[in-house]
């Protein structure tokens, strides 16, 4: 073996090392990419969550005392859009809310964000602590949205 065969075969080492760590960084390459990816759908994820937050209305309802034997049934928007159509069920039946003040005032046409209605609500000794309503409403993100909420007095 002479000088030219000990280059060589010190060139040929230091290829495959070179090789060898090309091979370890692709794979951390590879690695980061991956992660990088799953990062992004993750953000695309949000994005697309906050646009359809910013298209839907979301109702609540309370019933609140004003003074002696004053009660109002409290329906509130705290969603980010407008409520549209907004009408009040009473699955179990209705002991709260007169008739005559559900026909006058809905269905509610427009409720925007952070707005109300109030309800006059008729309240005695045998009206029931909680009650089961039924929202329904309609908004940018779906035409016919529910949602069951339990107001107590």
């Amino acid at each position: 073996m002479d000088f030219g065969d000990g280059i060589s075969l010190l060139a040929l080492g230091l290829s495959g090392y070179a090789t060898w760590r090309t091979i370890q960084f692709n794979k951390r390459q590879d690695s980061l990419v991956e992660t990088q990816n799953k990062l992004n759908e993750l953000l695309l994820a949000k994005e697309t969550e906050e646009v359809i937050d910013e298209r839907k209305a979301d109702l609540g309802a309370s019933i609140i005392k004003l003074g002696n034997h004053k009660y109002r049934l409290k329906i509130w928007n705290k969603g980010n859009a407008e409520a549209k159509s907004v009408t009040v069920e009473f699955p179990d039946g209705n002991e709260l809310v007169l008739e005559s003040e559900l026909r006058s005032k809905l269905p509610y046409e427009s409720l925007e964000k952070h707005a109300s209605i109030e309800l006059l609500a008729s309240v005695h000794t045998q009206t029931p602590r909680k009650h089961k309503l039924k929202l329904c409403w309609s908004d940018e993100y779906r035409n016919k949205n529910e949602k069951i909420v339990y107001p107590t007095l």
